[in-house]
């Protein structure tokens, strides 16, 4: 049985080694043709370069044109929220000044009331019965 199996090892030793030679001769031969395609394409590319290379410039230039004028478009729409929010701001000062002020007044106003609470009720005092 150890002889046996001994045998099918060094069998299957051998076809692995015969497998990775073929492997080896295939991805030689396909590195060959691959080459010769990328060369065959490089200069079919070369070609067409020289004569594509104008309308690609004309979109290039064209989609610049347009990206220029959205960053135009954007930079205006920054400004008109800037503003915006520069004049909310200045509402929100002018309404917590406002506030301030009629809190300020509301309190004096309470004081003067207290004060006259605290006089009528002293002249009462005075007043006899």
């Amino acid at each position: 049985v150890l002889a046996q199996e001994n045998t099918q090892i060094r069998d299957l030793q051998q076809e692995n080694r015969e497998l990775w030679v073929s492997l080896e001769e295939h991805q030689d031969a396909l590195e060959l043709i691959m080459s010769k395609y990328r060369k065959q394409m490089l200069q079919l590319l070369e070609g067409r370069k020289r004569e594509e290379a104008e309308p690609v410039l004309k979109v290039h230039q064209a989609n610049s044109g347009e990206i220029e004028s959205q960053i135009d478009r954007i930079c205006e729409m920054g400004e008109v929220m800037r503003k915006a929010v520069q004049v909310d701001d200045e509402q929100f000062f002018k309404v917590q000044e406002k506030l301030a002020q009629l809190e300020l007044e509301n309190k004096e106003l309470r004081e003067l009331l207290l004060i006259s609470k605290e006089s009528f009720e002293m002249g009462r005092e005075d007043l006899p019965d």
